[in-house]
């Protein structure tokens, strides 16, 4: 299955650029756009250290919001979280209005057991202006309040993040759960 998404990766990456006008080509933002492209795919394709590299090129051409966070986000996939963190702070400093680094920070921290310090960052991703996954961070306060057997307040934020997407199957396996297990404390 990897194979498949390989190829069409290396299509995209080294097909010629000769169809782009030339002020694309040249423009350093398009550039870091595509590199920071490459680096999602890899990511996705589980090559960690060759995404990395994308990544810190693009970054070098021009630093974005989602370039550091998704850096960040193939630490986290790494196990890496100090510089998952550190890199999501960094993209929270490009652009306090995106959502997804609160929400990252967050991950990483409650996999750390640092639940307490993981809700500011959640709930700052569910009023982040620009955020693409709201159900995140409400499928995450959730996991933290299953693991303070704070149930009702589970239940709240499990349903919030079907509200935004009703089609988000960890919250709603989540909700079943709470029913099997007749969570009672609150």
């Amino acid at each position: 299955m990897k194979k498949p998404a390989l190829c069409i990766f290396a299509l995209l990456v080294f097909l010629p650029r000769e169809n782009l006008h030339a002020s694309q080509a040249d423009d350093p933002g398009n550039l870091a756009e595509e590199l920071y492209t490459a680096g999602y795919l890899l990511t996705e394709l589980g090559r960690y250290p060759e995404a990395i590299q994308f990544y810190l090129k693009s970054l070098a051409l021009r630093p974005t919001a989602e370039a550091y966070t998704f850096l960040g986000w193939t630490y986290g996939i790494m196990g890496v979280f100090e510089h998952a963190i550190e890199y999501a702070e960094k993209a929270i400093r490009t652009d306090p209005e995106f959502g997804n680094p609160y929400n990252d920070i967050g991950v990483y921290l409650i996999e750390q057991g640092k639940e307490d310090e993981a809700i500011a960052y959640l709930e700052k991703a569910t009023r982040a202006k620009r955020y693409c996954c709201y159900q995140f961070p409400h499928f995450n306060l959730g996991r933290i309040h299953v693991k303070k057997k704070q149930y009702e307040k589970a239940r709240q934020e499990f349903t919030k993040s079907l509200e935004i997407d009703s089609g988000y199957l960890p919250a709603r396996e989540a909700l079943e759960l709470l029913k099997v297990l007749g969570g009672k404390e609150t």
